[in-house]
């Protein structure tokens, strides 16, 4: 996370009356707090029955890269019904932009050491990838800083991934560094975000 929460509208499906949620903020031992990601296509469950290895998710950190144990989000409704808040699973969104790397010929991947900016680092054969899972708009920064480590590590493709929509500047920056954005979609493959993105698009296994 990089140190905000989130939030979501949550309706109780026993009186259906909507709540803002916000996903509290908890330390981690680097000091960076952390936060799960909440998935607004999710689904609200009620809780009916307590198990202990079900109260707890894991939350990596995307400053240092460390997973911790942390209370899944709940919600308490006045009518007396406690919800359980639906979380994106980041292991899903790796899954998916595994599988398009390798449409793209991208095969031999693994996980970054630390260092890139927020998020899941991949790297493979001349290629450096960063995937953020948080929900979170990408900043310039986080497109210039992986421009630049993608330089140190001779890699001659740079991709970022992202759930949430990219920004005017962003989009600017990573045009003019020649970095392909793409946009995380609930059920749906990578979709292109600028005009690097959708040329290295025509080019993926099973491009129309």
């Amino acid at each position: 996370m990089r140190g905000m929460t989130e939030s979501l509208t949550v309706r109780c499906p026993s009186c259906r009356r909507a709540h803002r949620y916000t996903a509290p903020a908890y330390p981690c031992a680097c000091g960076v707090p952390v936060a799960p990601s909440l998935d607004p296509d999710g689904t609200v469950a009620e809780v009916r029955h307590r198990a202990w290895e079900e109260e707890w998710i894991g939350v990596r950190c995307a400053a240092c890269g460390d997973e911790g144990q942390w209370p899944r989000p709940e919600l308490g409704c006045p009518c007396g019904t406690v919800l359980s808040l639906p979380v994106r699973d980041p292991f899903d969104t790796v899954t998916a932009v595994v599988r398009y790397l390798g449409a793209l010929g991208h095969h031999d991947l693994h996980r970054a050491r630390r260092g890139l900016t927020p998020g899941i680092g991949l790297t493979g054969r001349g290629v450096l990838v960063q995937i953020d899972p948080t929900g979170s708009p990408a900043t310039a920064r986080d497109v210039e800083c992986l421009w630049l480590t993608a330089m140190t590590r001779s890699a001659r493709r740079v991709l970022h991934f992202s759930l949430a929509a990219y920004p005017a500047d962003v989009r600017a920056r990573a045009d003019l560094l020649h970095v392909p954005l793409f946009v995380l979609g609930p059920g749906t493959g990578p979709r292109p975000a600028n005009a690097p993105a959708a040329a290295l698009a025509e080019t993926a296994d099973g491009a129309p």
